[in-house]
């Protein structure tokens, strides 16, 4: 009977050693010869050893197909990470179960230096990383992959090149050319062996290190430094992925946060909080409270269609009229608005938006009639309100004995009529009471009918404890968290939110 040849076997790769659990076959010894010279076989010799032959390779097979179900599984487990830091971790459990190590930690440092640069751990603390940074980054192994082994300390393929860059400490403590402190860290943290290996891409290059520590001195053998190979060859590519998402993501951000206010002005009698959110995406929501000649203050909010870069710098541009345009006629609201319009309508014509903007008038401006009763003439002066609203949601006044919309004329949005004017609308609200203006994506991120989602949030509003309504930033807290229970405020929603406070002392 002739031996099966392994190489013929489809799927196999006969590179891969057999698996630890497998033992080699016995190789077959020649039977004696008998005085006529043939093979002196005994029904044991022919029957025995082609079955046990066949038995270790069906083994052999088992073993292989056993190792490729535990990476396909693997892989699917990492496919379903949405995250880099929860693939990071997901790639930390798997390679130590792979290689048999009970903690680890991975170092990202991309070599094109756009970040993100960061450390994660597997059953260690900040601190035990931040000390197992302490170690000079020439002795320590992320270290020495991070910066580019040299060409003797790699490791050869057995084809003449240097290919493996793994580093392995098979015993720290025994270790003669170890740095002291080196040895010092892992004493201090036990651990007594450690194996890393390179996270790179072929395209992208080397994306950073993943190292597994050991409790006791101890190695890889050769097929779990095979599999932890294959499995990192396509964790690098997932990671790769999720890492140029998170770029994008932060770019998004960043230019976000610096077309809205960085910060919010000092106005005298009047602070101000703010709470905005965004989708994945990034969305065309925004805010301004901007002070104003004379004392004045200019509060708006609106929202431009779509989402993704093109609406981010869409609103940016927007914001940026409104700017320009509330230093010059602040005073006439629907003004603004108009010119707005007009400017929407020229640069955009593709896009339609929502705005309100409310000029407040200086402090000591209110009339007499629409002062509270039951106060001097030092304490009951509030501010009067000039308001123009474009297919935007009304504000809301809360006060001690009143949580009430302020009613404003009905309006298109802006972009959407070939000339856009609606009246304003004047309004008051007194000492200790807070102005409240919103997006409409506070509404919408309910998941409730536009009815009911008003309703909530006027209930919200009227539910502040009276304990922190003289505090802003609790009022718009407290209504976003009732609003947005479970924090719903930071789901992967489309709809950006924007919650605005004025609080007038």
């Amino acid at each position: 009977m002739s031996t099966p040849d392994v190489r013929k076997v489809a799927g196999i790769d006969p590179s891969v050693p057999a698996p630890a659990h497998t033992s080699s076959p016995s190789p077959s010894s020649a039977a004696p010869l008998s005085g006529g010279g043939a093979p002196s076989a005994t029904p044991d010799s022919q029957d025995v050893r082609p079955v046990d032959h066949l038995a270790a390779v069906q083994d052999r097979l088992a073993g292989w197909i056993s190792d490729l179900t535990t990476l396909h599984d693997l892989t699917e487990r990492l496919a379903r990470t949405d995250s880099l830091d929860d693939a990071l971790q997901e790639l930390l459990r798997a390679g130590a179960g792979l290689v048999g190590a009970q903690r680890g930690m991975i170092v990202l440092e991309p070599t094109d230096g756009r970040g993100p640069d960061t450390t994660v751990g597997l059953g260690l603390g900040p601190a035990d990383l931040g000390t197992i940074e302490t170690i000079p980054r020439g002795a320590a192994a992320y270290g020495r992959i991070l910066d580019g082994l040299p060409e003797g300390d790699l490791p050869d393929d057995g084809g003449g090149s240097p290919e493996r860059t793994e580093v392995a400490h098979p015993d720290l403590r025994n270790e003669p050319d170890l740095d002291p402190r080196h040895r010092e860290v892992a004493a201090r943290l036990g651990y007594a062996a450690s194996y890393a290996v390179p996270l790179a891409t072929e395209s992208g290059g080397r994306l950073g290190a993943a190292v597994w520590l050991y409790d006791e001195p101890t190695e890889p053998v050769d097929r779990q430094r095979h599999l932890v190979g294959l499995y990192t060859r396509y964790a690098t590519e997932h990671l790769a992925r999720l890492m140029e998402l998170a770029r994008a993501r932060a770019t998004a951000a960043t230019l976000r946060e610096e077309l809205l206010p960085s910060r919010l002005p000092r106005v005298a009698g009047v602070r101000l909080a703010v709470r905005h959110r965004t989708g994945p995406q990034g969305g065309g929501d925004w805010y301004d409270a901007l002070p104003l000649p004379e004392g004045a203050l200019g509060l708006a909010v609106g929202s431009v269609t779509g989402s993704g870069p093109s609406a981010v710098a869409a609103m940016g541009r927007l914001r940026a009229s409104l700017r320009a345009y509330a230093v010059m006629e602040g005073e006439d609201p629907v003004a603004v608005l108009s010119d707005l319009e007009l400017l929407l309508r020229l640069t955009e014509p593709a896009r339609s938006a929502t705005a309100l903007f409310a000029y407040c008038e200086p402090a000591g401006s209110c009339d007499d009639g629409d002062q509270e009763p039951g106060h001097d003439q030092g304490q009951r002066l509030g501010r009067s309100f000039v308001l123009a609203g474009a297919g935007h949601c009304p504000p809301l006044v809360v006060g001690e004995h009143r949580t009430e919309f302020v009613e404003t004329t009905l309006s298109a949005p802006l972009g959407m009529l070939s000339c856009w004017e609606a009246p304003s609308v004047e309004f008051s609200v007194a000492p200790r009471e807070t102005l409240l203006l919103y997006s409409d994506g506070l509404l919408h991120r309910t998941g409730e009918p536009i009815d009911r989602a008003f309703a909530r949030l006027h209930g919200a509003a009227a539910g502040v404890p009276k304990s922190v309504r003289d505090d802003p930033d609790a009022v718009v807290e407290h209504v976003l968290r009732t609003m947005l229970p479970d924090g719903s405020d930071a789901a992967d929603s489309p709809e950006d939110v924007v919650l605005l406070a004025a609080r007038f002392d």
